[in-house]
């Protein structure tokens, strides 16, 4: 299996925006979930969004609904997480995540990339 390789990550300022991308070959036409996770030193992995391949499903935390958009292009093997209205809380380490299973919401997964930084400060 091809591990997921995340791009996209870097430093805004709050109100900003950021989009990050995810490759996964063999991953984003298939039937299954894909991912975003983050995590601060101290904290669990907090599961960010989530998204069906099979059907284009989403999900998303409490935490960032309404500001993040998780989406799938096919053709370039590809999922992307559109962040807006970044706020500080949302600085972390986000890893994409692939080859989820559907067992009442999206979870199993079997394949991390190593993560990209996402910093939000003035």
């Amino acid at each position: 299996q091809v591990q997921p390789v995340e791009s996209g990550g870097g430093s805004v300022q709050p109100g900003g925006s950021l989009r990050l991308s995810c490759a996964a070959s063999g991953y984003t036409g298939s039937s299954n979930c894909m991912g975003w996770f983050r995590q601060v030193p101290g904290k669990e992995r907090e599961g960010v969004a989530h998204i069906w391949t099979g059907g284009g499903r989403t999900y998303y935390a409490a935490s960032v609904k309404g500001r993040f958009t998780i989406s799938q292009d096919n053709a370039k093997n590809t999922v992307y997480l559109q962040m807006n209205s970044l706020k500080p809380e949302d600085t972390a380490m986000y890893y994409c995540a692939a080859g989820g299973v559907w067992i009442g919401a999206c979870q199993r997964y079997n394949t991390w990339g190593q993560g990209t930084q996402v910093t939000v400060s003035s």
